[in-house]
């Protein structure tokens, strides 16, 4: 069985690492000759509009899933003309645009922060009168790790933030004072049974998420698989979705979800009984899922710009380090690392342990 995948960066690393067990080959079409998942695999080396590779990818894949949402939903439509793909691409369609994506939360009844589109500076002015302050201009299209963001505190703030966008498409949103950050992963396969894993409350800096901690028997974690579960068979979903929420007061308000694995649910790999990985293979083939009960009590640090020494991560108790063998890059994720523990005093202790070495060579 030959597994395609659309861009070959960690998350595909991840997945085909969890797919040599299951007997699987794999095919990455990206556009970096050094994409760090290319000798895990066939390589084609090329853009992702480029209608010669994906017609050998059509014909030599038995399935073709992606990595990240950005690839263009153009793609992914050509390509399930000719094979199966999953997550089918109306996914993709929505997960691009944070303006439809917000509506499509309204239309499900899932909470979001109150937003507003914005495409000229006169009207992202008009919508600061009903969104207030503070708030969050974002493009709508191809952000992440708080890329194409800016944090709106004032009207002084305004025109430098619309600048920074060169005129794109936007849309504003009211800034939500929240208690905590919290993810919850899912998978569907193609016969519709889905599993959720237990929520994974998150530590952001910079946009980019630096601390993953699974929350067993979480009390929000009804609530998010209320709210994933409406995602999931609204879009007859299959693979891996996590979806990304605040917690404020007791309730759920939607951020984003990501038609993918993802770096949230990282801790899985040692921390569950299946992998968020195996899990999304096992989905798109159309197998048993995996269950998702965490082992112990488990967390995940990236490690951003650089590398620790693999000595000194190694030299924690129960850590588990992942290299994901990128060149070394201001504000680029590297490799991160998990721990386990049978108890909360314990599991601190660990996450102390990975940070400090995390924030010794941070160049975010």
């Amino acid at each position: 069985m030959i597994v395609g995948i659309l861009g070959a960066g960690q998350l595909a690393r991840m997945i085909a690492l969890a797919g040599y067990p299951l007997g699987l080959d794999f095919i990455f079409l990206d556009p970096s000759a050094d994409a760090c998942a290319n000798t895990l695999g066939e390589h084609l080396l090329g853009d992702y509009n480029d209608p010669g590779l994906l017609a050998e990818l059509a014909e030599r894949a038995d399935v073709v899933t992606y990595e990240f949402e950005n690839v263009p939903a153009a793609v992914a439509e050509f390509l399930s003309a000719h094979t199966q793909v999953y997550p089918w691409p109306n996914a993709l369609a929505v997960a691009q645009d944070r303006l439809i994506e917000k509506t499509f939360f309204h239309e499900l009844g899932i909470p979001t922060p109150a937003y507003a589109a914005v495409d000229s500076f006169e009207s992202l002015k008009q919508a600061m009168a009903s969104i207030g302050w503070p708030a969050i201009l974002k493009s709508r299209k191809l952000g992440y790790d708080g890329k194409g963001q800016s944090v709106l505190k004032s009207a002084d703030d305004l025109k430098s933030a619309w600048a920074l966008l060169e005129d794109a498409p936007a849309i504003v949103e009211a800034f939500v004072p929240f208690d905590r950050e919290v993810s919850i992963i899912a998978a569907r396969n193609v016969s519709g049974a889905s599993v959720f894993y237990p929520l994974s409350e998150n530590l952001h800096r910079g946009g980019i998420l630096r601390i993953s901690e699974s929350r067993e028997g979480d009390v929000m974690q009804a609530q998010a698989e209320t709210y994933v579960s409406r995602l999931m068979e609204t879009l007859n979903y299959v693979g891996v979705l996590a979806l990304e929420l605040f917690e404020r007061d007791g309730q759920l308000i939607a951020n984003e979800f990501a038609p993918r694995v993802h770096n949230s649910g990282h801790w899985t790999i040692e921390g569950a009984e299946t992998s968020q990985f195996e899990n999304h293979l096992r989905a798109i083939l159309d197998l048993p899922l995996g269950a998702t009960a965490a082992v112990e009590q488990s967390a995940m640090v990236n490690f951003i710009g650089n590398l620790p020494s693999t000595e000194d991560v190694l030299g924690i108790p129960q850590a588990h380090l992942h290299l994901y063998k990128k060149t070394p890059r201001k504000g680029r994720k590297v490799a991160h690392a998990t721990v386990r523990a049978d108890n909360p005093e314990k599991l601190s202790k660990l996450i102390k342990a990975l940070t400090t070495l995390a924030d010794q060579v941070d160049d975010s």
